[in-house]
């Protein structure tokens, strides 16, 4: 590549995985707040705002029990939107705007270094490679953007009475300074570390998908570049769909666990403890709360970003060979 594309590309990068994110969260908040919820100790264990939730029976011993059912993603939905307004479901967009184009681009960005370094160490662009570049990635940027996650996730779990006033972020962020101090906005930094096994699951999958669409040679045709152009982005968008589905799926549960280190004022506090506490009191399925949720959010986001991704490479390198 020419030297004046590699100047333009990174910029090109953060233009094209800052607008991607960015209408990407615009539109999957909702889903974001209603996975969030799900995920919350308080949805389980409040019968005030979630009366349906509670089922008394009685056990063998004759004491009453509570048993915590959890409800599916249009139940809370309805509820959300009954009780505290349709405005709810963006609570954390603002956060999350902030935080989308500079996350996308310090991953990306480290990324692509990370894979540079690695390739020079292992065999280029295997397995190997692939993963410790994701990991180091996701690392990186986990530890810079904690606090602007911890904020969105602490407005999202904030309930409200239909017309009230919430907290914006900056009254979050002062809050969160105020009653906990700096360590308040790097809770759930230890189950975000776990989390970088989906990353590297997803990126994994995906490098070796790609490998498959990018060998797929179709016959000449008098518009044959344009036709293969569409049918790669396709298929990058299938691999990319399948990768996040696939390692989403798989490493869930420390979402659940990083959503309960986040709650405020709650009795979980590390990450062993909180993964202990979850299966002692609530089985082993509330790792899995808005699982469904996740899915719907995610898999089109992360097909839509980085086959756009791919696609700007892609058109940057045409223009200049």
């Amino acid at each position: 590549m020419a030297g004046g594309a590699q100047e333009r590309s990174p910029l090109l990068h953060l233009v094209a995985g800052g607008c991607g994110g960015t209408v990407g969260a615009i539109f999957t908040c909702p889903l974001e707040v209603i996975k969030t919820r799900l995920q919350s100790s308080k949805l389980a264990f409040r019968a005030v705002y979630y009366p349906q939730v509670q089922l008394g029976t009685i056990s063998a011993e004759g004491m009453v029990r509570q048993t915590a059912v959890s409800p599916g993603l249009i139940r809370v939905l309805k509820s959300i939107l009954e009780k505290e307004g349709p405005r709810s479901l963006f609570r954390g967009l603002g956060p999350n705007l902030v935080g989308v184009a500079p996350s996308r681009a310090v991953y990306f960005g480290c990324y692509s270094k990370a894979k540079e370094q690695f390739n020079h160490l292992f065999v280029p662009n295997s397995n190997l490679v692939h993963i410790c570049s994701a990991g180091s990635a996701a690392f990186i940027t986990n530890s810079l953007m904690n606090p602007i996650w911890m904020v969105k996730t602490r407005m999202q779990l904030e309930r409200r009475v239909r017309g009230s006033k919430q907290m914006n972020a900056l009254q979050c962020t002062r809050y969160v300074y105020r009653t906990e101090g700096i360590r308040g906005f790097y809770r759930g930094l230890t189950a975000s570390y776990a989390g970088i096994s989906e990353t590297i699951i997803c990126f994994a999958i995906y490098e070796s998908l790609k490998k498959h669409v990018n060998d797929i040679q179709l016959a000449p045709s008098p518009a044959g570049g344009s036709e293969r152009s569409s049918t790669n982005f396709l298929g990058l968008m299938v691999a990319a769909a399948v990768a996040k589905g696939c390692a989403s799926c798989i490493a869930y549960p420390h979402e659940v666990i990083r959503t309960r280190l986040r709650e405020e004022g709650t009795k979980y506090k590390t990450f062993i403890q909180t993964a202990r506490l979850v299966a002692r009191e609530e089985g082993y399925l509330a790792f899995y709360r808005g699982l469904f949720a996740q899915l719907v959010r995610q898999i089109p986001n992360t097909a839509i970003v980085l086959s756009t991704y791919e696609l700007i490479v892609y058109l940057l390198e045409d223009r200049v060979k």
